[in-house]
Order: structure tokens, then sequence, then C-alpha cells
């Protein structure tokens, strides 16, 4: 589910850079936003009695509030970069930084979890980091990082979703 909403908003964001004036560009992002949380929702459904049934486990509640302090420490690193960046007039470096840094918030998530794709999901947004900036015509201030940004995001959220074994792994 965080997949498909934080995907949302940065193709939201994308979209608001590349096309302005564009309602119909937000609203068929709203809509597969609103369509891989459905799936989402599904699939969660469909697990539910086994969520259920770790849910109180000490190994669960272990992995909460892990997953909640590397997500604290990844809003505060964003934090602090970002105002860092803007006061050394290096503002237009957010966006490949917040990129990265949430790239690499991935990577103590997927050993957290077991979850092979996170490790995937990570390197590629951390790959879209470090490439886009210099490839982009407009440079780091390129719409085209939040559009991966979003694109790796759905995917992944798909991938997890999805009915294969091989998601799962």
């Amino acid at each position: 589910m965080f997949f498909a909403v934080f995907g949302g908003m940065w193709l939201g964001l994308w979209a608001h850079s590349e096309y302005p004036e564009s309602v119909a560009a937000l609203l068929a992002i709203a809509a597969v936003t609103a369509a891989l949380l459905a799936a989402a929702y599904q699939a969660y459904k469909a697990n539910s009695l086994a969520l259920k049934a770790i849910a109180q486990t000490p190994e669960s509640l272990r992995k909460s509030r892990m997953f909640s302090l590397v997500n604290a420490r990844q809003w505060g690193v964003i934090f602090v970069v970002a105002v860092v960046l803007s006061r050394i007039g290096y503002a237009r470096w957010i966006l490949p930084a917040v990129v990265l840094i949430v790239g690499l918030h991935f990577l103590p998530l997927a050993r957290l979890f077991a979850y092979r794709p996170h490790y995937l999901t990570g390197a590629a947004l951390v790959l879209l980091a470090c490439v886009y900036p210099f490839a982009a015509l407009e440079g780091p201030e390129s719409a085209v990082g939040a559009l991966g940004a979003g694109l790796i995001l759905w995917l992944s959220a798909v991938w997890a979703i999805s009915p294969f074994p091989s998601a799962q792994e």
C-alpha cells in the first residue's frame, strides 16, 4: 500500500511539473493509485487471518518497531539534507538526494523483512538518483527523477501483490 501511495505522490509531482494545467494527468495518476490500493487491500484481506495470528508475536512487534525507526530516520535525514542543501545554495539537488535516501532506506528494510525485492527497489532508486541528474537535460531539477521514482514504486507495488510465488521470495 505504501508503494502505491508514494508512487502516486512522486508521479503527481512529475505531472504537476510537466503538465501544470492538466487535471487529466492527476486524475489518471489518482485512478491508478486507487486501483493499486484496491488490489493491495484485496491481497491484505486474503491474508488477514495469517497476519492477525502473527501480529502480536515478539518478532512481529520488533519488526514493527524497527520499521518505524528506519522510516523516522529516513524522514529525519531527508529534512536535514533538504535544509542543508537549501542553505548552501544547492537546492536543485534536493530531489535527487531524496530519491537516493528513499532508495537507501529500502536496504535495511529488505534485511529486516527478509524480502529480497526491496533490494531491487532500493538499487533502482539509488541508480536513478545517481544517473538522472547527469543524463537529463534539466539536470538535477528534471522531473524525470520524480517520474522514475514513481514508476519504480508502482512496479514494486505490482510485484508485491502479484500472485507469483517468486514475488514473495
